[in-house]
């Protein structure tokens, strides 16, 4: 496994962290299967945490049905970045349906603009090798969401690492070290100021052989200017459109001069 997807340094506790209701068998303490079951003790998720998840007043569970799985995501309308938006759930639907067509079992993805991490966990599930990245803000609850659904139920646990479009990209995802089958990405084009940077990354980050999913609902004009810039620079193809919500799903593949 290649440097950008291995773990990194032991993750320190955090203490403070939210603490949605233990789920699927997760004692308070830690301890995985039915109490008194002292062979089968883990460490807790907070325990496994390198990030503190912002202290939001409104997180919710909310539960979603992938790949044969119930997954719990704790969601907060307070910030974009911890909500699960119509785009993700079409690009779920879409890796659902295709995971061996696209070969996903042990394929390397990058998530750009993971959020509260649903699309990063349906990849996991179905078998990929998944770093999920966002802005430094996000990536607690968006841990927090990993290791809760990942846990025990994937063969590759999935890594987080901040990523702020179009900084220090040579130095914290150096082309020596980092390749990715699969970009994916999913209502990250919305009416923001980060547009140029966002395609300069999406175009930094791929390399001959790299796919990138995009799923997006588009609202406004801006959105179609994006989509005919990435269209310059990324042979692309409608995968999906959902005309009722007005999403779309695009497979690019880097023009190389």
């Amino acid at each position: 496994m290649d440097a950008c997807l291995r773990s990194g340094q032991q993750p320190q506790s955090v203490d403070e962290a939210p603490r949605p209701p233990d789920e699927e068998g997760l004692q308070t303490d830690g301890s995985s299967g039915p109490p008194g079951d002292s062979n089968k003790i883990e460490p807790s998720l907070q325990s496994l945490q390198k990030f503190v998840p912002m202290n939001y007043a409104s997180y919710t569970q909310e539960y979603y049905w992938f790949a044969g799985k119930r997954i719990v995501i704790q969601e907060s309308i307070e910030s974009y970045g911890a909500v699960v938006w119509p785009g993700a759930m079409a690009l779920c639907q879409y890796l659902e349906e295709h995971a061996e067509e696209l070969g996903l079992q042990g394929a390397k993805m990058l998530e750009i603009g993971a959020g509260p991490g649903l699309v990063s966990i349906v990849a996991s599930i179905l078998g990929a090798q998944v770093t999920a990245t966002d802005l430094p803000e996000v990536l607690g609850n968006l841990q927090y969401n990993l290791l809760r659904n990942t846990r025990n139920h994937t063969a590759h646990l999935p890594e987080v690492k901040e990523l702020v479009w179009g900084e220090g990209l040579e130095q914290n995802f150096p082309k020596s070290t980092c390749y990715y089958d699969y970009l994916l990405a999913s209502d990250v084009v919305y009416h923001h100021y980060f547009l140029d940077k966002l395609l300069a990354t999406m175009v930094y980050l791929c390399q001959p052989g790299t796919v990138l999913l995009w799923a997006n609902k588009f609202r406004f004009s801006t959105d179609y200017e994006f989509l005919d810039k990435f269209k310059q620079v990324f042979d692309t193809t409608l995968l999906a459109e959902f005309q009722e919500s007005s999403i779309k799903l695009f497979k690019g593949v880097l023009k190389w001069d």
